[in-house]
């Protein structure tokens, strides 16, 4: 069973007991989350698929913990005149662990 879930603006293909990494979600470590914009739904061989959600269908995930991925350097040039600026990002992101889809 699986499930094709809009999150944070991200279409995620998601099964139980799956670690997912999404964009930062406001929420706490450990709180339970539920997602009801499910686009596809595939259980036991039988696909149902949303025009544009499934009607009645959550996922359940717990969210494990909060980090920030690695460094992209940011750097511009513009040649023979001097100008240089280097700026670094790192992204937020989630870890999410899927409880149930239902």
């Amino acid at each position: 069973m699986y499930a094709i879930v809009n999150i944070a603006g991200k279409q995620i293909k998601v099964s139980k007991d799956q670690k997912i990494v999404t964009p930062k979600i406001d929420a706490e470590a450990g709180s339970t989350v539920e997602f009801d914009e499910v686009m596809l739904l595939e259980d036991a061989g039988k696909v149902k698929v949303g025009t544009p959600t499934v009607k009645n269908t959550k996922v359940s995930a717990k969210v494990v913990g909060h980090g920030k991925g690695d460094t992209v350097i940011v750097f511009k040039k513009k040649r023979r005149k001097g100008y240089r600026k280097k700026n670094g990002h790192r992204q937020a992101f989630s870890t999410l662990l899927i409880e149930s889809i239902s």
